[in-house]
């Protein structure tokens, strides 16, 4: 049989510094940027939103566009 979850999307229950598989995958899909993000490399997430981010500015990105961030 060939890898069955080779380049799928995983589908993950974000938590306080770890994530659940809800569905078996290989990478997910930055919420900000579109890019994909492999699980071994998934770094930055809102527990909130349940949202994948693939680098810190696109973290900054989407806390800056919901309003949770002061722009003072």
């Amino acid at each position: 049989m060939p890898f069955p979850n080779r380049d799928t999307e995983a589908v993950l229950r974000y938590g306080d510094g770890e994530f659940d598989i809800v569905t078996k995958g290989t990478f997910v899909t930055c919420a900000v940027t579109g890019r994909p993000i492999a699980l071994e490399d998934l770094k930055y997430w809102s527990v909130e939103r349940q949202e994948a981010y693939a680098d810190a500015e696109s973290s900054m990105q989407a806390e800056l566009r919901s309003g949770s961030v002061y722009r003072g």
